[in-house]
């Protein structure tokens, strides 16, 4: 009898219960002196409902990461969960409800149809791709093969808010959708494996996953993630994450990575930057305040974040202009939302600093959710006017901060526009913007001194990588270079008659 008391004690230590709404740990299970009876020792997920750190009158019974995640409560308020199935029939219980009868007229005669509807019912549920039990109380899969007979084509599958208790509690229930892709099990505490890479098999299909408050650090995250190698989305919002590591061998085709809401040792950002197909990149509300891509100067390239495309600052500590030209060093961004950050209230319109970064981020079409806007007309046969919002603020731009130019030793001639080393790392677009704003006419002035030829005699156009195999013709000699969405790169070609 003993024996049978202490083996349902430890079975019963590590299980996750709910009580009151709130969900816990099972770390202690047994008497508790002066007390009768058997107590819970639980660990709450949120230590703001617990009474204590695992200890009572001076002895320990259990321990608990928070000095206040713990206390005792009788079994007979825990509940423990349910199977995935049991849950799954409770949650869609009022589509598969039974009606009491039907009449239903068959030709000349009326019959009572009792159960068909349950029947129909039945097979809509064996047809489910998605499967929703967030909050549901799954603490396992229950008898073997029910989830593959019942729900065999799930894709997508939500158990958030659960009550499972281990890694290899939910491979059980996963390794029995075949076709799973997307799992979310944001708010879990799930033991970890010994060896994840056995499990593997249970996420072989998986696509997305979310762990988003799991009290997870990067650390763990890296000794799980073998089991998931074929993951493009993670989503790890609210952890516990301060330290990034390199890495090697897992994650690697990300392509989505959210690491909002953690606190994180901005030094260690790099670590992540070798990700090959990661395009974009969540540090809304980190700390994030600086970076530096030590390996590009300024105007030029980092091979840091190969595929980054989207990255999200909201809710930061940005508050100088040159990260904002760190980030210029990033070959594929295109979309950047930096909203309540304190460099934007440097500026008294914000619209003015809107204007700032698109100058600053050359290749940049979506900023704090909004399209940087353009014009639909075209120049010419296949060639859109340069963006409305953007040619403005480059202008807009060069105006501002004109005056400096000239001050640090710029020129409107290029033999003489020599600005100093301070004020081009400041502002490392500045002479492509004037480039760019040039007017067609300047040009051919520059090239008549040049080529000692009237400049009505020359006849200009351009090629680009974009439009292979087109020369567009430069017709206006009014217009800013600019106006003809003349880039770094192209090739102007001359002519004269």
């Amino acid at each position: 009898m003993m024996k049978m008391m202490m083996d349902e004690e430890e079975e019963h230590v590590g299980m996750r219960v709910t009580c009151d709404g709130h969900r816990g740990t099972v770390r202690y299970m047994g008497p508790v002196p002066p007390t009768t009876g058997v107590w819970l020792g639980v660990e709450w997920d949120h230590p703001e409902r617990g009474k204590h750190d695992g200890s009572h009158e001076g002895v320990r019974f259990f321990t608990c990461r928070h000095r206040t995640g713990g206390s005792f409560v009788r079994p007979a308020k825990a509940r423990f969960g349910v199977g995935y199935v049991t849950a799954l029939k409770r949650r869609y219980e009022e589509e598969l409800e039974e009606p009491a009868g039907e009449d239903m007229k068959i030709s000349s005669k009326t019959v009572l149809m009792v159960g068909f509807e349950r029947v129909r019912l039945k097979q809509r549920v064996d047809q489910l791709t998605e499967v929703s039990l967030r909050r549901c109380e799954v603490s396992g899969p229950g008898p073997q093969n029910q989830i593959r007979n019942t729900t065999p084509d799930v894709e997508s599958l939500d158990l958030s808010g659960s009550l499972l208790s281990s890694w290899e509690v939910l491979a059980a229930i996963t390794g029995q959708l075949e076709s799973l892709r997307e799992l979310q099990i944001s708010h879990n505490r799930l033991s970890f494996s010994s060896d994840p890479s056995l499990l593997s098999p249970a996420f072989s299909c998986l696509r997305l996953l979310s762990l988003n408050s799991c009290a997870l650090t990067w650390t763990q995250v890296l000794q799980c993630a073998p089991m998931w190698q074929q993951v493009e989305e993670l989503y790890l919002s609210d952890n516990d994450i301060t330290e990034l590591t390199r890495p090697d061998h897992v994650l690697q085709n990300l392509r989505v990575l959210d690491l909002s809401n953690n606190q994180i040792l901005q030094e260690t950002l790099l670590h992540i930057s070798h990700l090959p197909w990661l395009e974009k990149l969540n540090l809304s509300s980190t700390g994030f305040s600086a970076v530096e891509f030590s390996d590009a100067s300024a105007g030029d390239e980092t091979t840091a974040f190969p595929a980054l495309n989207t990255l999200l600052l909201d809710d930061n500590n940005i508050s100088e202009w040159c990260v904002v030209n760190e980030l210029e060093k990033l070959r594929s961004l295109l979309h950047l939302s930096c909203r309540r950050n304190p460099l934007l209230q440097k500026e008294k319109n914000p619209e003015t600093a809107r204007q700032i970064i698109i100058a600053r981020l050359g290749r940049l079409t979506l900023l704090d959710m909004r399209k940087v806007e353009c014009d639909v007309e075209c120049v010419c046969v296949c060639v859109q006017v340069e963006c409305d919002e953007r040619r403005g603020a480059e202008l807009d731009y060069c105006k501002m901060f004109g005056s400096a130019w000239l001050r640090a030793g710029g020129h409107s001639e290029p033999e003489q526009n020599q600005p100093n080393t301070h004020f081009l790392t400041d502002h490392p677009r500045f002479l492509t913007l004037i480039h760019k704003s040039m007017i067609v006419q300047k040009v051919k002035g520059l090239l008549h001194r040049q080529l000692k030829l009237p400049a009505v005699r020359l006849k200009l156009s351009y090629t680009c990588a974009k439009l292979a195999g087109r020369e567009i013709e430069i017709d206006n000699d009014l217009k800013p270079l600019q106006f003809y969405s003349v880039e770094d790169g192209d090739s102007i070609l001359v002519r004269w008659s």
